[in-house]
């Protein structure tokens, strides 16, 4: 049933053994990232089988609540909405965190619970994201979290490129170390969780003239795994597949028509008023899928004859004239995916998966969501 997204569960073993491998030789522990692909059962299932990956994250509570049964520590890696803080203490291990009454509101979640929450704390080191900007600010705060009952201060943690596209490298990421040093002295205490970033920052892994700072011990790693690359200048693994997920579309109509509208152009369906080239009649073929189900700027055919011109909601226009493939009615398209397009996939009910490949036990980590959405379930 189309639409679909294939997963190839034997390349993305292979993805993970390679990066796993290369990242376990650093002294780092590693953090696999579930929120890309909405923490798919089944692939959360091959990231269980390696006991080199220590923790799960993820930015939804929903997505936690699946994968309880895991014996790795969850973490909760977007900062805790005050709304969420019980479920965030009942189902994370460890929570990212930069707001000061929202710390306070764990506390008497994690009280009333019996637990000790443990909590990393974010700086902004430039990518103008989450995290403290001010170190003032964050070295007060530590100290109400250090004299806090029922949490425990584990770490700090910055996050870098997915906002201001700042690119992680000695210098930034070594005031984490500086900052480190300074709090372990202040308070006689020891942060055992130093998380440098994330798929962004593997490149100082290589060498260079830009290495990792070695108090950096944590990375969080999501895309890398997932498309076979590094994020800072999307640098492609040789050892890494790329492919490990497509999308295939079904061709619902295929016609010969004008490339140029015909009559006043207005505005469309998204409050855009497009622009278009004529070059004259082309074959246009439409396929079932659209902006409701994936971002048409991340995706791409594999077959590089056809040219995406277009998309509504619910349908992708493709042009077809200078493909040398006989392609008809009812044929489908395979679409390489970029990060962007690959979460709002796995996002979207309408789109279907297919897995193939793999050597995955699939009642390892069962799939909850069915009965996991009452946000007061235990």
């Amino acid at each position: 049933m189309n639409p679909k997204i294939i997963i190839d569960l034997s390349k993305l073993e292979s993805n993970i053994k390679f990066l796993t491998d290369k990242i376990k030789g650093k002294n780092l522990s590693i953090t696999a990232v579930t929120k890309a692909h909405n923490a798919d059962p089944r692939i959360v299932n091959l990231f269980e089988q390696f006991s080199e990956i220590e923790y799960f994250g993820d930015s939804r509570v929903e997505n936690l609540k699946t994968y309880q049964v895991s014996s790795k520590k969850k973490i909760m890696i977007r900062i805790p909405m005050p709304s969420e803080v019980d479920d965030v203490v009942r189902y994370a291990d460890i929570s990212f965190n930069s707001e000061l009454e929202t710390l306070k509101l764990l506390n008497e979640a994690a009280k009333k619970q019996g637990k000790i929450h443990e909590v990393l704390l974010m700086m902004d080191l430039g990518d103008l994201r989450e995290g403290f900007f001010d170190e003032g600010e964050l070295l007060e705060t530590v100290s109400e979290v250090v004299k806090s009952k029922n949490l425990r201060l584990i770490g700090l943690g910055t996050n870098l490129t997915c906002y201001g596209g700042v690119i992680p490298n000695y210098e930034n990421l070594n005031r984490l170390a500086a900052l480190k040093d300074k709090i372990e002295t202040l308070h006689d205490l020891s942060l055992s969780m130093i998380s440098g970033g994330n798929s962004s920052s593997l490149y100082l892994l290589e060498d260079g003239d830009e290495v990792l700072p070695k108090d950096v011990t944590n990375l969080r790693i999501g895309e890398a795994y997932l498309l076979g690359r590094e994020t800072a200048f999307e640098t492609e693994y040789e050892n890494m597949y790329q492919d490990v997920f497509t999308i295939s579309a079904e061709i619902v109509e295929l016609k010969q028509k004008p490339s140029y509208p015909v009559g006043e152009i207005g505005i469309d369906a998204f409050g855009n008023k497009p622009s278009f080239v004529d070059k004259g009649i082309r074959l246009r073929g439409i396929l079932a899928i659209g902006k409701q189900d994936i971002p048409v700027d991340s995706i791409s055919p594999l077959d590089d004859k056809l040219e995406i011109v277009g998309a509504s909601s619910d349908h992708l226009i493709v042009d077809f004239t200078d493909s040398g493939s006989d392609y008809h009615v009812g044929d489908a398209v395979s679409l390489k995916l970029e990060y962007g397009s690959l979460l709002a996939t796995f996002t979207s009910k309408y789109v279907k998966k297919e897995y193939k490949g793999g050597r995955v036990n699939e009642t390892t980590v069962p799939d909850t969501r069915c009965f996991a959405r009452d946000a007061t379930t235990p």
